[in-house]
C-alpha cells in the first residue's frame, strides 16, 4: 500500500494546495455575500436569489471541469454505478450542502456559519473510520482536540457578537450542521476505492452539472423563473465562486482527500474561520478580541499537531 493510499502522504505533498484552497475558501464568504438574494428585482446587491446564483456557479464549474478534462485527454461518459456514484455527490456537496449554507446565513452571521462549518472535521473522521476504515493516530487527535477548543472560543465569540434572537441563532446552527453532514458524505465518498477508479475532473464535471440541474429546479419552484444580475461585482463574484472556489478548490480538495483521508483534509474547514476574520479585518475592519484571538491561536497550534502526526497508524 503506497503512501498515497493509506493516508501517510509526506506533508509536503499537501501543504501547498492545502493552502491554497484555504485562501479561497476563506475568501468566499465576503463574495457570497454579495450572491445572496430575496425575491429578485432592484438594482442593488443581492438582487438574485440564493438557489438561482448556486445554480449560475455550478452551471459554469461543471462546464470548466468538462472543458479541463477533456484538454486532458479523459473520456466523458460515465455510465451504471458510476455515474450514480458522481450523481449522488453532486446531490450532496453541490445541492444539499451549499443551499443549507445559504439558506443559514438568512439567520446568522457569515462569520458564524463559517465557524460552525469548521467542526467538519468530526464527521469526516468519523465517518473515515467506519466506511473506509481510516485508523486515527493519537496525536491526530489531540491535535483536533486542541484545534475545537479553538473553534469553541471562535464560536463564543461570534455568538456573543450576533444580535439575532436565540431562536434565528439556532435555526441556522442547524442548518449549517445539515450542510456539514451533506458535505461530509460526499467527502468521504471521495475517498472509497470507486472513486479512486474515476478520474476526479470526470466526477466533478459530472456532479457539478447534475447539482447545478437540480438547484435549477429547486430555484424555479421555490424563488420563481430565472432572475440574474448585471452588475460587474456580482459577475465578477460570480466568477471567481465557479472558476477558483469549485472548479479548481475542489479539484485540489478531492486529491488532497484521496492523499490522506478525509479527516486530516477537514483541516481546511477548520482553517477557513480564521482566513475569513482576517480578510474581514482588512476590508471590512473587524475587530479581533482576546476570545477570538485564542481560538485562533488553539487552531493553528491544533493544525500543526494533526497535520504532522500520521493519520493512519500501522
Amino acid at each position: 500500500m503506497t503512501d498515497a493510499a493509506d493516508g501517510r502522504a509526506p506533508f509536503r505533498r499537501v501543504a501547498v494546495p492545502f493552502l491554497l484552497i484555504t485562501l479561497i475558501w476563506g475568501s468566499t464568504w465576503i463574495v457570497i455575500r454579495d450572491q445572496i438574494g430575496g425575491t429578485g428585482g432592484g438594482d442593488e446587491g443581492g438582487s438574485v436569489p440564493a438557489a438561482w446564483s448556486v445554480s449560475y456557479r455550478f452551471f459554469i464549474a461543471g462546464a470548466a471541469m468538462f472543458v479541463y478534462a477533456r484538454a486532458q485527454g479523459l473520456p466523458l461518459a460515465l455510465r451504471g454505478r458510476d455515474a450514480l456514484f458522481a450523481g449522488a455527490a453532486g446531490l450532496l456537496q453541490f445541492v444539499m450542502n451549499f443551499n443549507f449554507v445559504y439558506a443559514a446565513e438568512a439567520y446568522i452571521t457569515s462569520g458564524l456559519v463559517a465557524v460552525v462549518y469548521a467542526l467538519l472535521i468530526v464527521p469526516n473522521t468519523i465517518f473515515g473510520r467506519i466506511f473506509v476504515s481510516q485508523p486515527i493516530s493519537r496525536g491526530f487527535v489531540a491535535g483536533s482536540a486542541i484545534a475545537i477548543a479553538g473553534v469553541a472560543l471562535l464560536f463564543i465569540h461570534e455568538l456573543r457578537a450576533d444580535q439575532a434572537d436565540t431562536g434565528r441563532v439556532l435555526t441556522g446552527i442547524v442548518l449549517t450542521l445539515i450542510a456539514v453532514l451533506s458535505a461530509s458524505a460526499a467527502n468521504v465518498m471521495q475517498a472509497t476505492a470507486r472513486a479512486r477508479s474515476l478520474p476526479i475532473a470526470v466526477v466533478l464535471a459530472w456532479a457539478m452539472i447534475v447539482g447545478a440541474f437540480i438547484n435549477a429546479g429547486y430555484a424555479g419552484a421555490t424563488a420563481g423563473p430565472p432572475v440574474f444580475d448585471p452588475r460587474p461585482g456580482y459577475l465578477l463574484g460570480l466568477v471567481y465562486l465557479a472558476l477558483a472556489a469549485s472548479a479548481l478548490a475542489f479539484t485540489l480538495y478531492y486529491r488532497i482527500i484521496r492523499l490522506i483521508g478525509p479527516a486530516r483534509s477537514a483541516y481546511s474547514s477548520v482553517l477557513v474561520p480564521i482566513i475569513a476574520m482576517a480578510l474581514s479585518t482588512v476590508f471590512e475592519g473587524y475587530r479581533w478580541a482576546t476570545l477570538a484571538a485564542a481560538g485562533g491561536v488553539l487552531v493553528l497550534v491544533g493544525l500543526v499537531i494533526a497535520l504532522r502526526a500520521k493519520a493512519a497508524t500501522g
